[in-house]
């Protein structure tokens, strides 16, 4: 064989493999996207919006917070411990109806609380903290980051239901689904919930049934 042809066959080697390495860069690169939207759902979409539409930089972002946070380990709460946040929650409702600011500003730090609560970072630490709520509680973290925005953003207190009021209100009402996630029972925590009883034998959530009405109206009275 002349040392052109070796030559020749030696170019086209090299570019088959170039091309190849080419395709599956790009293969992988819809898929890594693809995942992380999955993965992040409206999350992924307020990436992309706060960097102007650019989804590698926005991708990028989201891949960093996977991968600083994707390993955190959840510790489960306490029966009492439960018992306490579902309370202080119903308690927030409560409030909403004659102090909505104060309902949003102790929501805003109840979720806090029970986010450090469950080993994620500590709500000093707002930012890092909603971070890590975002790789796992996507699609619920945006109430929580509306209730801790209305807190600090000093919206006009409307006391005849104005704007403001109706800003706070949905900004609790979406927050609750954070709440409700990291509150309830984990699948691994084996042997705390059995026919309907805790494992200390109390009644499980006692307050969860507190919650369920409607923000700004007065809890109907027990018979």
């Amino acid at each position: 064989m002349s040392t052109g042809v070796i030559i020749a066959l030696i170019v086209i080697v090299a570019v088959v493999l170039v091309v190849a390495a080419v395709l599956a860069l790009r293969a992988r690169g819809p898929q890594h996207g693809g995942s992380l939207k999955r993965r992040f759902g409206p999350e992924y979409d307020l990436a992309v919006a706060r960097h102007d539409g650019d989804t590698k930089a926005a991708e990028r972002e989201l891949a960093e917070r996977v991968r600083r946070h994707g390993s955190l380990h959840t510790r489960p709460l306490e029966p009492a411990e439960r018992e306490r946040f579902e309370a202080r929650w119903a308690a927030v409702q409560e409030r909403f109806v004659d102090s909505p600011r104060e309902a949003v500003g102790e929501a805003d730090r109840l979720l806090a609380e029970l986010a450090g609560a469950r080993g994620f970072p500590d709500g000093g630490q707002y930012e890092e903290q909603l971070t890590a709520l975002s790789v796992h509680h996507a699609h619920h973290v945006e109430g929580y980051r509306r209730v801790h925005r209305v807190t600090h953003a000093g919206v006009d207190d409307a006391r005849d239901g104005g704007a403001g009021t109706e800003e706070m209100r949905e900004a609790v009402v979406e927050a609750r689904a954070l709440f409700e996630a990291l509150v309830r029972q984990d699948r691994h925590d084996h042997g705390r919930q059995r026919a309907g009883t805790e494992g200390d034998g109390s009644p499980a959530h006692p307050a969860r049934a507190s919650h369920t009405w409607s923000l700004g109206k007065r809890r109907p009275k027990e018979s």
